[in-house]
């Protein structure tokens, strides 16, 4: 008899696991990329020395997140060239550890049950092989797939952080990260790096950019990235093998500084054992000189008080209690005022690494400030593997411990 309920509770056990983890998904696995690599994976580091060993980072801006058109073209619908092996080895000759791939995948649908085209995926793992094989940290995300106005999301639409549209976005996301974690899993060790949202944000109203702890639509939106941000990271873990490891960037709305700041209405995804998850940010400070358009050109000692104040403050909040921080986005639009550009880098990147943060250059190709100031983050010249300003990238690297 005991043999029996033995044998009984072994089968109810065994049906009870495999119910938990074999999720159903709308999208068609037959048409689905899977990753067949063996690597393996280190599960001794920690994430605070991953992220030390990260160094600093270059984003293939306005290549892979572009989506002017849908298909292989839309990668250079936005006007820069098609994303190359040696761009990577220049990369790499520059002194660059880590890039982070910006990557859209919702003009890529080629079903109504969320089926990533197989040839787009095909096309993302080829650059971050690339990187892989020169030894580079590689961030994936989803990039440019927020909604883009207040209104009810239908089908394709992507995703919006709010309770109206969590149904959709939901099933967007969900299914999105199991192609993605399909297609890369065992094959990646943890170089490969996931970061489930860029810039997640209320599109279309007044506090897109800058959230208030008195408006119930921005608390609406934190609490709505909350569970956006986990069903993102089970459906990661779910997939098993080197995903269950896999670092994972996580981000606030915006990925603002005052997101984290304002009050306590965004919080960390919940982890079952070892710590994996990563701060995302996004930093373009002080925003007079870093990105405002005409705004100041002049980089002078009364500006840094932002900067060491975002440090610290992240520092003490998170890597304190052993998460780290990258700064995903950074730079100083062209205002054609070098060497105070010069000197940006060289305390932001200071500063950054004193805490342990690796930091990101946002590059969209675009340097030259002849008619306008505005979203001028040109610093690689992709065609021939040369930088724009050679003295910034001296002074990120002479701040690289």
């Amino acid at each position: 008899m005991k043999k029996i309920i033995c044998t009984l509770f072994i089968i109810l056990l065994s049906v009870s696991l495999f119910a938990k983890n074999s999720v159903k998904y709308a999208f068609n696995a037959k048409r689905a990329v899977k990753d067949k690599g063996n690597s393996s994976f280190n599960k001794t580091i920690s994430a605070i020395e991953l992220v030390q060993d990260m160094k600093t980072g270059w984003n293939l801006g306005n290549t892979m997140d572009a989506n002017g058109s849908t298909g292989l073209e839309s990668e250079t619908s936005w006007g820069q060239p098609l994303a190359t092996k040696a761009q990577i080895d220049g990369l790499v000759a520059a002194g660059f550890k880590t890039i982070r791939i910006p990557c859209s995948w919702k003009n890529h649908l080629v079903d109504s049950n969320y089926t990533i085209d197989p040839e787009w995926m095909k096309r993302v793992k080829t650059i971050v092989d690339w990187a892989i094989a020169d030894g580079m940290y590689v961030i994936l995300n989803d990039h440019h797939d927020n909604f883009d106005t207040e209104g009810f999301m239908h089908y394709g639409d992507g995703y919006y952080p709010s309770s109206l549209n969590y149904n959709e976005s939901m099933r967007f996301l969900r299914n999105l990260w199991a192609q993605i974690s399909l297609a890369s899993n065992s094959g990646y060790d943890e170089h490969l790096i996931f970061e489930v949202l860029n810039e997640p944000r209320l599109r279309g109203h007044s506090h897109e950019w800058n959230y208030m702890k008195n408006c119930t639509t921005c608390k609406n939106g934190a609490q709505t990235l909350n569970k956006l941000n986990q069903l993102c990271l089970d459906t990661i873990r779910v997939s098993g093998k080197n995903n269950a490891n896999r670092f994972v960037m996580v981000t606030g709305l915006a990925a603002a500084m005052v997101s984290y700041t304002a009050d306590d209405s965004w919080v960390l995804p919940v982890e079952n054992g070892d710590n994996k998850l990563i701060i995302s940010v996004h930093m373009y400070s002080p925003y007079p000189f870093a990105m405002q358009n005409p705004g100041i050109r002049d980089f002078s000692e009364n500006l840094t008080a932002e900067l060491e104040f975002n440090f610290k403050w992240l520092a003490d909040k998170f890597v304190s209690r052993g998460i780290p921080v990258v700064i995903g986005e950074y730079g100083a639009t062209n205002k054609d005022n070098l060497e105070d550009r010069v000197k940006w880098f060289s305390y932001f990147i200071h500063e950054s690494r004193k805490y342990g943060m690796c930091s990101v250059l946002w590059d969209n190709g675009d340097w030259n400030p002849r008619n306008t100031y505005e979203e001028k983050f040109g610093f690689y010249n992709r065609t021939e593997q040369k930088w724009y300003f050679p003295e910034i990238i001296d002074a990120i690297m002479s701040n690289v411990d």
